[in-house]
């Protein structure tokens, strides 16, 4: 039992001497008059509530490579949070807060291979949250707000920051210690992560960051987000604000995904749902907050996987441009809508791959401009003024590798959260290599606490990982063996440049 002040919460015992509390509520349903509003806190609970269930997951389109875990149910009443503890827990234990992936769209606190048990063992709280995704969570209608009837935006990071400040409240009566709170996510969680370092909002609500794969630079500004809102509304026939809050949900899901899929074709390479700078909740683009030092001076865990695009081009997914027309319509898109990028010209940019097969090239440039340049030039920014250490994650059992998958985007998952095999029929260990990854993921996982609990990310008898700064460019390539390089991407630096976004 947990006694909070937002009421009291019954759990129960999970594997290996941890507690779990799941479906936690947060926020009020962000229903009828609340759909695309702010989100409302919760109001504290009598009584005892059953905390053994996983709250509704936010609407999305079916994924056959999601699992959202094998009773989830879709609602738009989707904000909860869940807590694991170890059994015997303290009011000063670290806190790990998790922010899910699946590129704003997908996902979520559910998924199995999110189970918080194993790094609960390892002495820290942790949080999984849920928060809204698609349309839902990342449409900006604050155009067609009045004084009767406002529409909010950047919902998806307010209810963030509403999960955030429940866990300043409430987590002391789960053994963990407010002043100790580490956000972590991957992918479109990772790229929360670090907008949340350039949202002053969020001051105070954690001290520490983990950052995987995070899509630094696809926060888009308001007209960009406006012309996503036109293609939106024409799809469901340009209705006033009052047919909006009563459109059914299963309208406004697949008006997102057609949104969603037909956005990255138009504009290769870019998204159509994410942050957006809106001068308010997010002033400017996280990239020059960070290299100006007006973002939150906290330490940050920052880092991208070698073949971060070949899961995208298994998929055929336009997300990740990979043939040489798209790779020149992205980069001729990019310098029209981005000219802060100040990108170099195509053919400097081709001077980093010149020992890539030409087949790969696509793919290789797909992977940077999406993920380890951004990344590269969060490290660089933030590292000049505060704490910054920078990986790259190569491990891939032989099956991945000669699939030609390698150590894709989100493959380093289980390995942080120690649910390895979690997955019906995975194929990963087919032939060998589980003992090994094994082996990676109790450093991976005592890495990541020590972070989380203000040290260095350090492992026992493993490699020391030293911080990243503008002179060195340490970072630490995880594989079988973890390996600290100095200027890893130092020919990646040559083709693409400095960006001045990230340095004004």
């Amino acid at each position: 039992m947990a006694n909070t002040p937002a009421g009291a919460f019954r759990g129960e015992p999970d594997d290996h001497d941890t507690r779990v509390w799941r479906g936690i509520r947060y926020a009020l349903p962000p229903t009828g008059n609340l759909r695309w509003r702010a989100p409302r806190a919760a109001p504290d609970v009598d009584g005892v509530v059953d905390a053994t269930a996983f709250g509704a997951v936010a609407p999305q389109p079916t994924n056959p490579a999601i699992q959202l875990g094998p009773d989830a149910v879709m609602s738009e009443d989707c904000l909860f949070l869940n807590v694991w503890a170890p059994e015997v827990a303290h009011g000063s234990m670290p806190v790990m807060v998790w922010i899910h992936g699946g590129a704003y769209t997908f996902g979520a606190s559910s998924q199995p291979v999110y189970n918080g048990a194993s790094l609960a063992r390892r002495g820290v709280v942790v949080v999984t949250i849920n928060y809204r995704i698609g349309s839902l969570g990342f449409l900006d209608l604050t155009g067609l707000s009045t004084s009767t009837d406002p529409f909010d935006g950047n919902l998806a990071l307010r209810d963030v920051l509403l999960a955030l400040a429940w866990v300043q409240r409430n987590i002391g009566d789960f053994g963990g210690d407010p002043g100790q709170v580490t956000v972590f996510g991957e992918s479109a969680g990772a790229g929360m992560v670090t907008t949340l370092l350039a949202t002053p909002s969020a001051e105070g609500l954690f001290s520490r960051a983990i950052a995987e794969s995070s899509p630094v630079s696809s926060v888009y500004d308001a007209d960009r987000a406006a012309g996503v809102t036109r293609a939106f509304l024409e799809i469901v026939g340009d209705p006033t604000p009052v047919a909006l809050r009563s459109m059914e949900l299963q309208t406004v899901v697949e008006a997102g995904i057609t949104v969603f899929n037909d956005v990255p074709t138009r504009a290769p390479g870019t998204i159509a749902f994410g942050p957006v700078i809106d001068g308010d909740l997010i002033p400017e683009a996280p990239l020059a907050v960070l290299a100006d030092g007006r973002g939150l001076r906290i330490p940050l865990l920052i880092g991208t996987n070698k073949d971060e695009a070949s899961l995208f081009r298994l998929m055929k997914s336009p997300l990740m441009p990979i043939h040489e027309d798209d790779i020149d319509q992205m980069l001729e898109d990019l310098g029209r809508e981005r000219p802060d990028l100040d990108l170099p010209a195509k053919q400097q940019i081709l001077s980093a791959y010149e020992r890539v097969r030409h087949r790969m090239i696509g793919m290789g440039i797909a992977r940077d401009i999406g993920f380890r340049m951004p990344t590269l030039w969060a490290a660089e920014g933030h590292s000049r003024h505060t704490p910054v250490w920078l990986y790259r994650f190569d491990h891939a059992p032989l099956m991945l590798r000669l699939l030609g998958i390698g150590a894709t985007h989100a493959s380093e998952l289980p390995y942080v959260w120690g649910t390895l095999g979690v997955r019906e029929h995975d194929i990963t260990f087919r032939l060998g290599g589980r003992k090994s990854a094994d082996r990676l993921s109790e450093r991976m996982q005592q890495r990541w606490v020590a972070f989380a609990k203000g040290g260095a990310p350090d492992a026992a008898g493993a490699t020391s990982w030293p911080a990243f700064d503008t002179d060195t460019r340490a970072a630490l390539v995880i594989d079988d063996t973890d390996t600290a390089v100095n200027d890893l991407d130092a020919a990646l630096r040559t083709g693409w440049g400095d960006s001045p976004l990230a340095f004004p």
